[in-house]
């Protein structure tokens, strides 16, 4: 059996167990030890997924599963890290150059959407898409780790945003691979379409909860 083989097949039971895993904990209560328990399966599963990814896109380039891979792995890490940043002063130099890198990848997957469009390719839509989407998290990064965010638990709102988007980009390759009927366009955005109104409806919920004593 082959290096790729194995990486593949991890690949795909740590993406399986990411899909299975998140869509249970998107509709289970949150907070309790269910939760806790099922949502670090879900972080275990998708970190091993994106870990086998990025060694196969190098054996096989695959510049969209790569993208993915990136994207993912950042909401996912940030996601997490976010449960222990309760203020500014808990932010770690490694939460700053993950920050950091996902800026630059951003502005990458904007400028290979661009110029893909500028080829004819429609896909770059989803790559620009994908950046803006990015560049957005950064910056709410920043407002974060600097202390210019004016809500108490914008670290529980972060993370939920963060895994959300995560199960966003997993199940958005999920689709994509088996899609035989979607334009392939609508196969990456439908996800997204669908569950960021999720992300909106859960921040305007506990951005009603302590605001910040400066406010």
């Amino acid at each position: 059996m082959s290096l790729f083989t194995i990486l593949l097949w991890t690949h795909i039971i740590g993406g399986s167990i990411s899909l299975i895993t998140g869509s249970i904990v998107m509709i289970q209560k949150k907070g309790d030890k269910n939760h806790k328990t099922i949502g670090n399966i879900y972080y275990c599963s998708m970190m091993v997924a994106v870990a086998a990814a990025i060694p196969m896109c190098y054996i096989h380039p695959n510049i969209f599963l790569f993208i993915i891979s990136i994207f993912s792995g950042y909401m996912t890490i940030s996601g997490r890290r976010y449960l222990l940043i309760k203020s500014n002063e808990d932010v770690k130099i490694q939460d700053w150059v993950l920050t950091g890198l996902m800026a630059i990848f951003g502005l990458l997957f904007i400028g290979i959407g661009v110029n893909n469009l500028r080829l004819g390719n429609s896909f770059g839509v989803v790559l620009i898409v994908l950046g803006i989407i990015s560049a957005s998290f950064v910056l709410r990064d920043y407002k974060n780790y600097t202390g210019k965010n004016n809500h108490y638990n914008f670290n529980i709102i972060s993370h939920i945003q963060r895994m959300i988007g995560s199960y966003i980009a997993s199940m958005s390759a999920f689709i994509v691979v088996n899609n035989t009927i979607l334009p392939s366009v609508l196969a990456w955005l439908t996800p997204t379409i669908i569950f960021v109104p999720m992300i909106i409806r859960y921040s305007k919920k506990w951005k009603k909860f302590k605001i910040h004593q400066n406010q």
